[in-house]
């Protein structure tokens, strides 16, 4: 055992983040229907199979975070041991679930190497977490660190949850910076000026509402309401410097910075001054504007999506995968639901 506190915001976490494997395991959860395939068959066939070195790298980081997730919860009940095997059995019982399904979707290959990288991930995770619980020390200055910059109470779980959840979704970067349209790639030839894209304020306003909304959610969750200008700041700064990495590793050259387009800027810096000022507000009037800016941005993003699928982002990748696609979904469902948690969030701390 190890002095933690509830493990509410850790289980929250692993929850969620299984959510999000059955999510890319299964999307776009369409075309179901029986192959004539037996699982036991699946799981006798050769390793020798002909398979790509991304798939197979990519199943295996996938459960990572997964194992280090449930291994954490764990963790703060049993011992090493038991934490361990519990991980290893959940995520074993999670890939092998992902995998039987897949039988059902003809655009998706059930695989037994899937299984035993994913199984190999969980357990890698669940060795990480059990290693790391160790430093009782850094958790010690990790946990006062959280009580001096957030409310105690256990709403806040939710909320940094929430908060993990968004930073989450922002990463995608065939998204603009807190924008909600993918972008496309304008088209260069030597000698030849490209036409000027025009200026979409909708995006502007989306970027903004965006904004106000994190805004919002930090406001409930710090001590000190006048903090909330440099923890936006570590917060944006954090989604770019991820953002880039992942634009730098995904992206193609042309493509490197087209999510830090113009609607994006004016959306940042109107946000930013909008929230400054609002601060001064009493806490309850704050939470009441913050609702507001939600359902505002809840309605913005759901005018028309018919124009904005996951597949309109993939021309700015280096390489068409079917994962990217479904990256791309995942992001633009967690701009959906995400308004709808955070005002329950809201309500529940008004």
């Amino acid at each position: 055992m190890f002095p933690f506190p509830p493990a509410r915001l850790r289980t929250l976490l692993a929850i969620g983040y299984a959510l999000f494997i059955v999510y890319a395991s299964l999307s776009p959860f369409s075309g179901w229907r029986e192959q004539g395939i037996v699982f036991v068959d699946v799981l006798r066939l050769s390793l020798n199979a002909p398979y790509t070195l991304f798939d197979v790298v990519l199943n295996f980081l996938s459960y990572i975070p997964f194992g280090l997730l449930v291994g954490l919860t764990f963790r703060a009940r049993h011992s090493a041991i038991i934490t361990a095997l519990w991980a290893v059995v959940l995520g074993i019982l999670l890939s092998a679930s992902m995998e039987y399904l897949q039988m059902y979707l003809p655009r998706r290959t059930s695989s037994n190497l899937d299984l035993l990288m994913n199984s190999v991930g969980m357990a890698f995770g669940a060795v990480l977490a059990v290693s790391i619980t160790s430093w009782t020390s850094w958790f010690a200055h990790l946990t006062h660190w959280r009580n001096h910059l957030f409310h105690p109470e256990k709403e806040m779980d939710f909320g940094l949850a929430l908060l993990a959840l968004w930073m989450f979704g922002q990463i995608n970067p065939a998204l603009p910076m807190l924008g909600n349209l993918f972008i496309h790639e304008t088209t260069r030839q030597p000698f030849v000026a490209s036409l000027p894209t025009p200026f979409n304020g909708w995006e502007s306003l989306t970027v903004m509402l965006n904004l106000l909304m994190l805004g919002a959610l930090l406001i409930t969750l710090l001590r000190i309401p006048r903090h909330i200008g440099n923890t936006l700041l570590v917060v944006l700064g954090g989604v770019a410097l991820v953002k880039f990495t992942i634009a730098a590793i995904l992206l193609k050259s042309s493509a490197l910075l087209l999510w830090i387009n113009s609607e994006a800027m004016l959306g940042i810096a109107s946000g930013m001054v909008l929230l400054l000022i609002a601060v001064r507000l009493p806490r309850r009037q704050l939470i009441y504007l913050g609702a507001a800016m939600t359902l505002g941005y809840f309605t913005l993003v759901n005018l028309d999506t018919s124009h904005n699928s996951p597949a309109m982002g993939m021309a700015v990748y280096q390489w068409n995968q079917g994962h990217l696609r479904n990256y791309n979904g995942l992001a633009q469902t967690i701009s959906l639901i995400f308004p709808v948690l955070l005002l329950f969030h809201l309500w529940r701390v008004r």
